[in-house]
């Protein structure tokens, strides 16, 4: 039976990360330079202090040198880390997780034994995943519907020899100029290469042909107005232009790297865990200020429309997070899961917490008064940063309408 009882380890990874995050993460993270520099990056040397402890290799099985945390203790620790940085704790999310699907589960033994030990030995190896899970796409998702558009592959893989040639450009992805290691995935001419129609092939940083470019801060639009960089950490666009890579970097029989439980929305909620420490951020920042703002004789914190205000921001944090730990627990244990509703947990906890912690970011704003919009504070930040949640992955619509599609028994392909 599922319990919202933390295990004894499972504290002690909490209170040892949320300790880090203290000391290390929320004094840079919150300087005001930095908050007004708008800059994405954080302090390698923070980066690689919270390699060293463990939470870049966290969700790697035991067996191959990780923590072997499963889903619900990963989003424990997602959480923490987003208190202190959301782009920090993306970053290190990301890599953990990519660390687990990779190695433990895609690789072919000979594969791990090129790249296994230099990601456990070199602390700034970091991981990053160029492509799409058509089926979690919202391209050419259909509500009822079994047939779906085709989504494009932007990037293509032709056999010349024992190699791959790829060609082609991801506009964004994730950690990509960190990523010492990048699956990606391609599109191939079966006949030509004895590949299927896609792949997913791994890629080393410094491949010949493979470029990396990081997005401005600041961009402009085909209409000329400016826009700031819409995602949380690092990324950039990669692009290959004749790029060989050996055909014994393919994942065998891989055509995508997240599977059937992320694409049906009951994977793990690792990104609403990650949502649910920024809204946490807010809120505790929030009610740090009121203690010492004094209006009327008391402390804000005592008076009635800001306690109210509080009070409404927990109890979304609260229900945010209850939900993501229970489709933790289900991502962990889908056969009991599938037994006891089956509903797709994470594509519910998606439409509601991406909302709800936006709100939560607003209302933690108005307790600052008008310090809540100064750049040199971080409660912009907290708002704009729960925005991007409403609006990355998939839609809050497409997951409300997976849900949907449960309730009503539709089964997809």
């Amino acid at each position: 039976m599922f319990s919202f009882q933390l295990s004894a380890e499972q504290q002690e990874f909490r209170d040892a990360v949320k300790d880090f995050v203290t000391r290390e993460v929320k004094p840079v993270a919150n300087h005001p330079d930095r908050l007004q520099a708008e800059d994405p990056h954080f302090v390698p040397a923070i980066l690689e202090q919270a390699s060293q402890m463990g939470l870049r290799t966290f969700a790697l099985s035991e067996a191959l040198g990780g923590a072997g945390a499963d889903t619900l203790t990963a989003c424990v620790v997602a959480e923490e880390l987003a208190v202190g940085d959301i782009g920090f704790a993306a970053t290190l999310a990301r890599t953990s997780e990519l660390g687990h699907i990779l190695f433990d589960q895609a690789m072919s033994e000979a594969q791990r034994k090129q790249f296994l030990s230099k990601y456990l030995e070199d602390d700034n190896y970091h991981l990053a995943y160029a492509g799409s899970d058509i089926e979690a796409d919202d391209g050419g998702w259909n509500y009822h519907r079994k047939d779906k558009s085709d989504v494009e592959i932007p990037v293509t893989a032709t056999k010349a020899g024992g190699d791959l040639v790829l060609n082609g450009t991801y506009a964004f992805v994730a950690n990509a100029p960190l990523a010492k290691l990048i699956a990606v995935q391609v599109t191939t001419d079966a006949k030509a290469s004895g590949l299927k129609s896609a792949a997913i092939v791994l890629v080393p940083a410094g491949t010949a042909g493979m470029s990396v470019k990081e997005p401005a801060k600041v961009e402009t639009d085909a209409n000329g107005e400016q826009f700031y960089r819409w995602f949380h950490g690092t990324g950039g666009a990669i692009t290959f232009k004749d790029c060989k890579v050996p055909a014994a970097n393919v994942l065998d029989g891989r055509t995508q790297l997240y599977g059937a439980a992320a694409a049906s929305g009951r994977g793990s909620p690792l990104v609403q865990a990650l949502n649910v420490g920024l809204g946490r951020a807010a809120y505790e920042s929030a009610i740090d200020y009121a203690r010492i703002r004094v209006q009327g004789g008391h402390p804000i914190i005592e008076h009635q429309a800001v306690g109210t205000i509080l009070a409404e921001i927990a109890i979304r944090l609260e229900t945010s997070r209850n939900l993501v730990w229970k489709a933790a627990w289900a991502a962990d244990h889908t056969d009991e899961h599938a037994a006891e509703s089956g509903m797709p947990l994470q594509s519910m906890a998606k439409a509601y917490v991406s909302h709800a912690v936006h709100e939560a970011a607003l209302l933690a704003a108005e307790c600052f008064g008008a310090m809540g919009v100064m750049k040199d504070m971080p409660q912009p930040h907290y708002v704009h940063n729960s925005l991007v949640f409403v609006h990355s992955d998939t839609s809050n619509s497409t997951a409300k309408l997976r849900v949907a599609e449960a309730i009503a028994g539709f089964t997809r392909d």
